[in-house]
């Protein structure tokens, strides 16, 4: 008998960025494990890249240099075939949950057992109402994403990214918008599923109070590198300048209020220039 290794996800030397040569570099040289039955927080200042770990596991996109690894096999090197299996095997919480508006709440969770598999409708009826039972929404399966809160849109999601029974979960924000209760039951639900599933799950949030509280590991992305990495109660006590004003939201710090630029008075002496007018 084969024995699984320890992390379901591996991030080994991985480089990506966007725009072209040179482009921008969003992860740089990143080498990062994703331990199994355990939930994972991905954090850091806005265009860190973090949404961009969740499209490298996904194999939306493809690492410019080293490798991603899905239970032991580089996701970047995988065929359409091989891809599409991988992909039965993860569930995504996209950020607003992303419902089809012209489904109804059963119709949304029942989707992909109607793509990815031959059951029958019965079974497929009782799959769905054990999923949105899990979540506390079965008395809301005939109602429409219009007519259901941002909070219930978020957990219906929630029950259709585990209604194929994946062994990893992805959840990009899944607190933005969501009010104290809906923010506080997400929570709950992310932590519980996990547990009781035994899955493993990437957290990508902003939500520093929230996500430290059922967060097994920490990451904060910062420059393309990793800053801080460890527990939630490691991470908060970290003494580097970016981590701690990222944890503590201090406006100003190693990342700056102000965009690089020229000075002010660069600035203002060319427009007196460019108008002819004299400083």
């Amino acid at each position: 008998m084969s024995i699984q290794p320890s992390s379901l996800i591996e991030f080994r030397n991985v480089t990506f960025g966007y725009g072209g040569v040179p482009g921008r570099v969003v992860l740089d040289g990143i080498t990062l494990s994703v331990p199994r039955g355990k939930v994972t927080a991905l954090m850091g200042a806005s265009g860190g890249g973090k949404t961009t770990l969740l499209r490298l596991v996904g194999g939306q996109i493809k690492a410019q240099q080293g490798e991603v690894l899905f239970d032991g096999h580089d996701i970047g090197a995988m065929n359409q075939t091989d891809l599409y299996a991988a992909r039965r095997r993860m569930g995504m919480l996209f950020q607003f949950g992303a419902l089809f508006t012209d489904l109804n709440v059963f119709d949304n969770v029942a989707f992909a057992l109607r793509e990815h598999t031959h059951l029958p409708e019965a079974l497929v009826r009782d799959i769905v109402l054990m999923k949105l039972g899990a979540v506390g929404l079965r008395g809301a399966q005939a109602l429409k994403p219009s007519e259901i809160s941002g909070g219930m849109a978020r957990r219906v999601a929630l029950a259709r990214a585990i209604v194929l029974d994946p062994e990893l979960i992805m959840y990009d924000e899944p607190f933005a918008g969501l009010d104290p209760i809906s923010l506080g039951t997400a929570a709950k639900l992310i932590r519980q599923l996990n547990n009781t599933l035994g899955i493993t799950s990437i957290v990508v949030s902003h939500d520093l109070e929230e996500t430290f509280r059922i967060a097994d590991q920490v990451v904060v992305l910062a420059n393309g590198k990793i800053a801080a990495q460890g527990t939630p109660e490691e991470v908060r006590q970290s003494s580097d300048p970016l981590v701690h004003q990222f944890v503590h939201a201090q406006a100003d710090g190693p990342v700056r209020f102000h965009y690089p630029g020229p000075s002010v008075a660069e600035d203002f002496s060319a427009g007196l220039k460019q108008t002819g007018v004299r400083p």
